[in-house]
């Protein structure tokens, strides 16, 4: 069985949005933006894992382009939570350079993936 780098990242990713979120509740008693990271920050390794069992090449494409939706959208939450004082710089940045990673793997995936599909 080969490494396979974005799943990976993607869990050790979502692991740390599930303990951003519970430190949001517990500690800043926030529940709505906490949920919100919460859904897409999970959502793109969620969407990884189906993509493995796509049932076309065009369903893949798909699945990883909702991914990276997903993505992009988790980088807005966060960089609400940091300037509405949530979240300190440091696990910003940390949190901030991650979720980038992981659009940029997912929009090169992408973009890959369309380039074979209209090539065959």
């Amino acid at each position: 069985m080969k490494d396979n780098p974005i799943k990976d990242k993607s869990f050790a990713f979502a692991l740390r949005i599930v303990e951003l979120a519970k430190y949001l509740e517990a500690e800043k008693r926030e529940y709505v933006l906490s949920k919100q990271v919460l859904r897409c920050g999970t959502a793109i390794g969620a969407l990884i894992r189906e993509a493995e069992h796509a049932e076309s090449k065009a369903d893949f494409i798909h699945k990883m382009s909702i991914g990276l939706k997903e993505g992009n959208e988790t980088m807005y939450w966060l960089e609400l939570l940091h300037h509405g004082r949530y979240i300190n710089d440091k696990s910003f940045e940390a949190l901030r350079s991650d979720s980038a990673e992981l659009v940029r793997l997912l929009a090169a995936i992408v973009k890959t993936s369309k380039v074979q599909r209209y090539s065959e």
